[in-house]
């Protein structure tokens, strides 16, 4: 077994559900480069490392909240911190609390634990059931409408020794609910440690979801993200992801359509700079009639780093009049990066209308030519091409502060670009 394992699992306590978890987890080990999907994300340096246990309680500065209001939760190195968390605003009918809360009074821990996962590769997502003990859960009556946005909010810190959390997090609309989620991923300090993250999302048949998740974590960090969503009849998912931080980043967004007439549209940005390693896949199954779903994906490669993306999407037999669109653009800002990108569609189903492509390119010779023939340095020209090739995936925000929010975190991030 490898370090990474045994520092993981040393103090593990727990049986039934989580016991077959990890128990699978510790047969199959970590996925290597024969895995399809880890072929381009090599985990041997990461593998031979190890991580202690997060402590129970760690202090941060107040003021890295400043600008998160409330409704919000949030979580220090996977801990919820109840006094910088703030609950007002929310209507009746929303239920917002810590996973360690909904567990206490729940008396099947099955219920939000037990989920089954098959593939061998899985082997983090089979942690997180055997060792997440702490996570965000929010659930929504029918037909209410949350007008504020909720804020999620992980927050990273140093601790004297690299520590790892665990987090599993539940967001349930119903019948006819609507609310936009904001999902904050940032750090305080230099630090080396690890997350692994699960979200399952449910949405009812009428309800509607805004999510927004930006990952800023720390140059140094590792994090394992993973979104499971099922989607009813005529259920509606819009999200947007931009990840921006950690030294090894690996999202996977799995959607499943399964009620008629449901929609998604997922798009996001993943930039790449220093020696970062970025690992973005999609799974989308069209399972319904009539259901659609669009993804719009924009890469940047800086420096000596790799962006990986994969956009698959499968329409199953019986998934009639369906449309599925993906678009994956990429830069390379300089010669030492290095993207791969993998759009997979695949159709079993008749009439329907799909398409898919990828492009990877470098910033158009003409248009800096234009820009430092009227006088803007080099650096500050190519930042101005870089930020209008990323505004089309922050511009389609419905919410202007929001969007607003947004931008202004992927401004800071492009800022990073060197001459």
């Amino acid at each position: 077994m490898s370090a990474l394992l045994d520092s993981l699992t040393a103090s593990f306590e727990g049986d039934g559900t989580r016991r077959a978890a990890l128990d699978a987890a510790l047969r199959d080990g970590l996925p290597g480069p024969r895995s399809e999907s880890w072929k381009y994300t090599s985990l041997r340096a990461l593998e031979r490392r190890t991580f202690a246990n997060a402590p129970e309680s760690v202090a941060i500065d107040p003021a890295l909240l400043a600008g998160i209001p409330a409704p919000r939760l949030v979580f220090i190195n996977g801990a919820h911190a109840a006094e910088l968390s703030d609950s007002n605003g929310l209507p009746d009918g929303v239920e917002l609390l810590p996973l360690s809360q909904a567990l206490a009074g729940d008396a099947r821990e099955s219920n939000f634990l037990e989920r089954r996962f098959e593939r061998a590769d899985e082997v983090f997502a089979r942690l997180n059931s055997a060792l997440a003990r702490e996570g965000a859960v929010l659930r929504i009556a029918e037909d209410v409408r949350v007008e504020a946005p909720i804020h999620l909010v992980f927050v990273g810190t140093p601790t004297g020794s690299d520590i790892a959390w665990h987090a599993r997090h539940f967001v349930e609309l119903r019948r006819g609910a609507s609310a936009t989620v904001v999902e904050h991923h940032l750090a305080q300090g230099a630090l080396a440690n690890l997350g692994n993250a699960l979200m399952h999302v449910h949405l009812a048949a009428g309800s509607a979801l805004r999510h927004a998740r930006v990952q800023d974590e720390a140059t140094g960090a590792t994090l394992f993200a993973r979104t499971d969503a099922v989607l009813a009849r005529d259920a509606d998912y819009r999200r947007i992801d931009l990840e921006l931080g950690a030294a090894l980043s690996r999202h996977e967004l799995n959607v499943r359509l399964e009620g008629e007439g449901a929609k998604l549209r997922a798009d996001g940005v993943l930039f790449a700079d220093g020696r970062r390693h970025i690992d973005t896949r999609l799974g989308i199954e069209h399972i319904a009639r009539d259901t659609q779903s669009s993804l719009t994906w924009r890469g940047l490669g800086a420096g000596r780093s790799r962006a990986v993306f994969h956009g698959g999407i499968v329409i199953r037999t019986g998934a009639d009049g369906s449309e599925a669109a993906l678009s994956n653009k990429n830069l390379l800002l300089t010669e030492g990066a290095e993207i791969d990108t993998q759009p997979v569609l695949e159709i079993h189903a008749d009439e329907v209308k799909a398409a898919h492509g990828a492009t990877v390119g470098q910033l158009d010779p003409t248009a800096l030519f234009y820009l430092r023939s009227r006088g803007l340095p080099e650096t500050d020209a190519r930042r101005l091409l870089t930020a209008a090739f990323c505004r089309e995936i922050v511009a389609g925000v419905d919410d202007e502060t929001l969007r607003t929010q947004l931008d202004a975190a992927l401004q800071r991030a492009l800022s990073r670009i060197a001459a």
